[in-house]
């Protein structure tokens, strides 16, 4: 449920307008959920295309089980020494490059990314960093700054001379575009002008942070080589790179099991941040990093200390997530079934105008809606007409990016072939106009 209380739910003490919710004009009350279905009050199910905090499927049941026998036994703070701490770490480095080897084990993507900033100031000794248009990193007072998604809507918002905002790496509709002959160099010195700008003010780089792959701004596809170059920049400025993989890690992308490693093995970021898929729907995230960065940050003598990060009954549930990943072969099926998905959304770009984009790596595909594909026009009535009238048809999609046009798949990973073979079906009666827009 929504945290804020509002008039359309059981109690209505207060209503907050910033707090929102799905289908806001016809909310729907869910009272469980299993695998990829979640089901109302009245008992209908519903093909849940949104949740990707429910990586391997709502309430399954390893991971329940792992979580309730745990808590029936011990749950503390993590100044005790328990072995599910360390397995859990020891689990988690191996799906890292090795030089990623120290865990900070927290409770939200907000807060795992609050500490790889602290981490970066910290052994940086420099405060600048360097976001993205678009970008979302969280709630929390030091991520709303480098958050321009939150803020592009907001005129009256005084700008943080500490924040930098390079382009999008958007090769459909960003400054660089798929016929550019070199996308990936061209965004990446976009960065090293910010840079050398801020040299010139006589202002230091602390770090450039990333999503391996922009959710909220509209399932943007980095082009290859670009995060090498900028930690290039970055790196020889002083700074340090970070990659956000609170959206899109724990094997989405089907090929690998970190987004960012779609790049290449030849990059490897200096901070990795973790959240929402890792615990399942469970509360707790992670920062890793290298030893050298842990040090300088234990160097600063402010003890750190997590109460509920890296508790046993968390530290069981990442690690039922992470055996039920291989178990099930996820990741396979995240490949095979995203492909399948990816195939059929092309067949229906090429029968309806409306779809501009397709766009996507394994079970994180965006299908982008435009009025005319020569201007690029946002189609973004036409999009939230489309994922309410999937609701109709009990499946829940949502849609987003700067323009609200994006259609966003971001499933749990047990998606099936069947799935998608609905889901893309009740698009093209949609677009169709079976049911005219």
């Amino acid at each position: 449920m929504n945290n804020c209380v509002n008039e359309t739910q059981l109690f209505p003490v207060l209503t907050l307008p910033s707090c929102k919710i799905f289908f806001s004009h016809d909310p729907i009350k869910i009272v469980r959920a299993k695998g990829q279905y979640m089901y109302d009050e009245k008992g209908q199910r519903y093909l849940d295309c949104i949740n990707n905090v429910a990586h391997v499927g709502h309430c399954h049941p390893d991971v329940v089980k792992a979580g309730a026998e745990q808590m029936e036994q011990l749950n503390t703070n993590s100044r005790f020494l328990h072995d599910n701490l360390v397995l859990f770490a020891q689990k988690l480095q191996a799906t890292l490059p090795e030089r990623l080897s120290v865990c900070y084990f927290v409770n939200s993507g907000s807060e795992a990314n609050d500490l790889a900033l602290r981490l970066a100031w910290q052994y940086t000794n420099n405060r600048d960093v360097i976001t993205l248009e678009n970008a979302y990193h969280g709630h929390v007072s030091s991520l709303i700054d480098i958050s321009p998604y939150k803020l592009q809507h907001q005129s009256d918002v005084e700008h943080n001379p500490s924040v930098h905002v390079a382009p999008s790496p958007d090769v459909y509709r960003g400054k660089y575009r798929a016929d550019h002959a070199d996308p990936a160099t061209a965004y990446a010195d976009e960065v090293k002008d910010i840079i050398d700008k801020a040299h010139s003010k006589r202002r230091k780089i602390a770090a450039f942070i990333a999503e391996s792959l922009q959710s909220c701004g509209g399932q943007v596809i980095p082009p290859a080589g670009y995060f090498q170059q900028v930690a290039k920049h970055v790196r020889k400025a002083g700074g340090v790179f970070i990659a956000d993989e609170v959206q899109v890690g724990f094997g989405r992308v089907g090929s690998h099991f970190w987004a960012f490693q779609l790049q290449g093995d030849d990059f490897v970021p200096d901070i990795v941040t973790m959240g929402k898929p890792i615990g399942n729907g469970h509360p707790m995230s992670c920062v890793v990093t290298t030893k050298e960065v842990a040090e300088a940050f234990m160097s600063s003598g402010m003890e750190y200390f997590n109460t509920f990060g890296g508790n046993p009954v968390s530290c069981a549930i990442g690690l039922a997530v992470l055996d039920v990943i291989e178990k099930e072969d996820l990741r396979g099926n995240a490949v095979r079934v995203g492909r399948h998905l990816t195939h059929l959304l092309e067949k229906q770009k090429e029968k309806h105008l409306l779809i501009g984009d397709i766009r996507g790596v394994g079970l994180f595909v965006g299908v982008e809606l435009v009025r005319d594909r020569t201007k690029l026009t946002p189609a973004t009535a036409e999009a939230q007409e489309v994922i309410y009238r999937l609701k109709e048809e009990h499946i829940l999609l949502s849609a987003d990016g700067p323009h609200r046009n994006v259609l966003k798949f971001k499933p749990p990973m047990c998606f099936s072939v069947e799935d998608a073979d609905l889901v893309v079906e009740k698009i093209d009666l949609i677009l169709t106009g079976t049911r005219p827009l």
